[in-house]
């Protein structure tokens, strides 16, 4: 994006733990310019105004009434997610919020009714998928290197975030769960190699109903768990491909593969969705080794808030965006449908679906000097 582009304005709702890494990358990027952030507790947004001066520290409501203010990025926990993105809609702004897009995929698909009536966007991470990675991996699928997508896989498995984060209760609460969690992460990845799904049938079970927090400063504290906590299954994509998924806060430990996409030519080791730049490997019928394969795109730093700004640009060059609320909201149906199979017992076709998002142009954004 070049300088003779004025960047648009963005407020921040939200000033907890995730937003530190976006505040750090939002102040930087040429397509956006932050001057305001808000959150329930002022001294979380005073914090903020300390590190960064230039920010005014408001309220939400005043935040939302800023007409000087284009794009609001909503980082509050996953049940403030549709009121407040739906408050910024009705505002006349645009919204981008963290995962999951919504609480429930029925909220979601009101987003994008309401944002097409107040004729605005709706943009939603993980943006990880649009780092130098899993970039990667698309040019790679893209020219055929593995040939023809046959089959992927897709696993996170952890012993559960009570362990390391402070406040993990909103976790093991409706909204929450691995599926919910960190599926977006790896659905979202898929869906950008792969294309749209439609079918998913899944597993879901609640292993411990009681969690006990061993981090600071809850320690001791017990959690009721409500929701599952072990989701497996399999995603049928319109493309064919059949990907194998398995989320869980119950597993102590793993030699599983992050993502692995299998074709009629070879195989792709796809790094860790949730980062930007790990290692990518390609295996192929001629090899019997893996080879490791170098990149020089760029992104390979944790670069959130990259999806924020490829909005941004998106909407100054009247361009479709990535990180979109349609690639969201299809993800977030794909992630309820495991447990509505489960608890069906039967395959569950998807309603929705989504462009596959276009590959990351190389020198599309810049950092301000």
């Amino acid at each position: 994006m070049g300088s003779e582009v004025m960047p648009i304005k963005v407020g921040v709702v939200g000033c907890g733990v995730i937003s530190g890494i976006y505040f750090q990358n939002l102040t930087r990027f040429e397509a956006v310019e932050v001057v305001a952030c808000s959150d329930l507790d002022p001294a979380m947004s005073a914090a903020v105004v300390k590190n960064y001066p230039s920010i005014k520290a408001m309220t939400t409501k005043e935040l939302l009434a800023d007409e000087s203010i284009d794009l609001i990025v909503n980082l509050t926990q996953p049940q403030y997610h549709f009121d407040v993105m739906k408050a910024g809609i009705v505002s006349g702004k645009h919204v981008y919020g963290e995962k999951p897009l919504c609480v429930s995929y029925e909220d979601s698909v009101e987003l994008q009714r309401l944002a097409i009536t107040h004729r605005v966007r709706v943009g939603c991470a993980p943006d990880t998928f649009l780092g130098a990675g899993i970039q990667t991996c698309r040019r790679l699928i893209d020219e055929g290197a593995i040939g023809t997508p046959i089959g992927a896989t897709a696993f996170f498995t952890t012993p559960g975030h009570e362990r390391w984060h402070p406040f993990p209760e909103f976790y093991y609460k409706v909204g929450g769960g691995p599926m919910l969690d960190m599926g977006p992460y790896y659905l979202t990845a898929l869906v950008n190699l792969l294309g749209p799904a439609k079918f998913v049938s899944g597993s879901a079970r609640i292993t411990y109903p009681q969690r006990t927090i061993t981090s600071e400063p809850k320690i001791g504290t017990k959690i009721n768990v409500e929701i599952p906590t072990h989701v497996t299954g399999a995603v049928d994509f319109v493309s064919g491909v059949i990907a194998t998924v398995i989320t869980s806060f119950d597993v102590w430990g793993a030699q599983l593969p992050f993502i692995e996409v299998y074709g009629s030519e070879g195989s792709l080791s796809v790094p860790n969705p949730n980062n930007f730049g790990d290692p990518v490997k390609i295996l192929t019928r001629d090899r019997e080794e893996w080879l490791e394969v170098p990149y020089d795109l760029p992104f390979s730093e944790n670069s959130r808030g990259l999806g924020v700004a490829d909005m941004a640009a998106s909407i100054s060059k009247g361009e479709p965006h990535r990180a979109s609320g349609t690639l969201a909201s299809h993800v977030l149906e794909i992630l309820h449908a495991f447990a509505r199979s489960s608890d069906s017992g039967r395959r569950i076709e998807l309603d929705s679906s989504c462009e596959r998002p276009d590959p990351f142009p190389v020198d599309s954004l810049m950092y301000r000097q």
